[in-house]
């Protein structure tokens, strides 16, 4: 999710990109619309796929900022409830195309004032958080909060890095924590095999329980 890398794999410079705020959908909506996308694996991370066999139930689960959305169709075939969202209009169009019977899962909306269709279990952090400036993580972290009840989960890759520059926004370890801990206690943390070159040797995964 660097903004203006060579184009992965190409040897290609970066298309100019005109909007610089990665708090707006246009941002995000360039970059889709340029297919310039290196944040995106194309496919469904190793720890999901664990994470989903070793869970004896499904999860009524929300993805924000869900991009191309590969983990819907993966978590619907599962048999997983899944709504997605994304505020970017490129990103969405980009899901329904990739989904095929399961597009209608994705929807355009706002992060901050989107209710789900159900009461949810769980939240899937894949580069949503790590997207948006440090300065809105208070305010993703409490709607985290305030859209899981006692119990429920917050999993997924959480990025790690000191630099000052993003998207991708890296976190501070014991910043991360003293954001989560007021209303989350970690259940579970692994270093991650497989990720994109962006992401490499710099996520970890994350399981978060709702106090």
């Amino acid at each position: 999710m660097p903004t203006e890398p060579p184009e992965a794999g190409k040897g290609l410079p970066p298309p100019v990109f005109a909007t610089r705020d990665p708090a707006l959908p246009e941002f995000w909506s360039e970059r889709f619309s340029h297919r310039f996308t290196p944040w995106d694996r194309a496919g469904v991370p190793q720890h999901l796929l664990q994470f989903v066999a070793a869970t004896g139930t499904p999860l009524a689960t929300l993805i924000p900022g869900c991009g191309a959305g590969h983990e819907v169709a993966f978590l619907a075939e599962a048999g997983w409830p899944v709504c997605a969202i994304d505020f970017s209009p490129a990103a969405v169009a980009a899901a329904h195309a990739a989904l095929g019977k399961w597009a209608a899962l994705v929807v355009q909306a706002d992060f901050f004032s989107f209710t789900p269709p159900m009461p949810l279990q769980m939240i899937y952090e894949r580069a949503f958080l790590c997207a948006l400036p440090r300065a809105t993580w208070p305010r993703i972290v409490g709607r985290y909060a305030e859209l899981l009840p006692a119990g429920a989960l917050l999993a997924g890759f959480f990025f790690f890095d000191g630099g000052l520059r993003g998207p991708p926004f890296g976190a501070d370890p014991a910043a991360l924590a003293a954001l989560l801990e007021p209303s989350f206690v970690l259940r579970d943390d692994q270093p991650v095999a497989d990720s994109v070159a962006a992401f490499a040797g710099r996520e970890r995964w994350q399981v978060w329980q709702r106090r």
